[in-house]
């Protein structure tokens, strides 16, 4: 094990791996049936809980709160180190990226006041509270730039929750009108036939297309440019011809939105459950 954690370290200390972001001290909302350890990887503590139970290996999983391990009853607390180190270039990317969704989360808070900003087809704009009967935009629609307003219908004092629905209620419209007309471009273009399409609210993907020819878009892709909604939406009326991700799907994605592959790297950087930041 000392082998093991030496090897480690001296990883760490070559630039190979960067520091740990977990937090050593067990949290307040420690899961259940779980109990608080810490491990010194490179000369700096990993904090984890541990859940034993009558499964085959030891498991490792990365939540809000921090590592998760799940370990065989049979297994000794030097195996499950050793899977630890074994695992470190894997949890720590994993806890990065938790480090920053938590960061994004936080930061969305903020954005949800009056002169906040919200993208919308690629574009920060201001929001403003103005107390109107209805939402009104200022600006062009299809064309926004960063000097355009969304007004809503709330008084200065509303609070974010109010904010966000009303903003989140427009967008969603917003999100209608534009993603019909880009499945009408992309349907007329393939010469396929869909049976219908809704908006989704999916925490894990952009877009689907269900065996019956129906197409579900993730209202969040408003907040796209128009480019990139044309990727989710090409992605999936191509699926009305090939129902799988073979080489002839990818062949019709390219067919229908050529050079696909800068659109589909950038929206692998983003989750939907993360929006509205970029």
């Amino acid at each position: 094990m000392k082998k093991a954690i030496d090897s480690h370290k001296q990883a760490t200390q070559s630039g190979q791996l960067n520091l740990f972001t977990n937090p050593t001290a067990a949290p307040a909302n420690l899961p259940k049936d779980c109990s608080w350890h810490t491990v010194t990887l490179a000369g700096q503590p990993l904090g984890y809980a541990l859940r034993r139970s009558r499964r085959k290996s030891v498991g490792l999983v990365v939540r809000d709160s921090g590592l998760l391990i799940q370990a065989p009853t049979w297994a000794t607390q030097q195996q499950i180190d050793e899977v630890i180190v074994q695992k470190a270039r894997w949890i720590h990317e994993k806890l990065r990226k938790r480090d920053q969704r938590l960061e994004q989360i936080t930061q969305q808070a903020s954005q949800w006041r009056d002169g906040g900003h919200i993208p919308y087809l690629g574009k920060r704009i201001h929001l403003q509270l103005d107390g109107s009967r209805s939402a009104r935009y200022e600006g062009n629609l299809l064309a926004p730039t960063e000097d355009d307003h969304l007004y809503l219908p709330l008084p200065l004092d509303a609070d974010a929750e109010r904010i966000r629905e009303r903003a989140q209620a427009w967008l969603q419209t917003r999100a209608r009108k534009v993603f019909e007309d880009r499945l009408k471009h992309y349907l007329e273009l393939s010469g396929e036939v869909m049976n219908g399409w809704s908006l989704s609210s999916a925490q894990g993907r952009w877009g689907s297309c269900t065996s019956s020819r129906h197409i579900r878009l993730n209202w969040r892709l408003i907040h796209f440019s128009i480019p990139l909604i044309d990727y989710v939406v090409a992605h999936e009326v191509a699926h009305l011809r090939h129902m799988n991700h073979s080489a002839a799907f990818w062949r019709e994605v390219d067919h229908l939105y050529p050079n696909s592959g800068r659109a589909r790297d950038i929206l692998a950087q983003h989750t939907p459950q993360t929006q509205p930041l970029f």
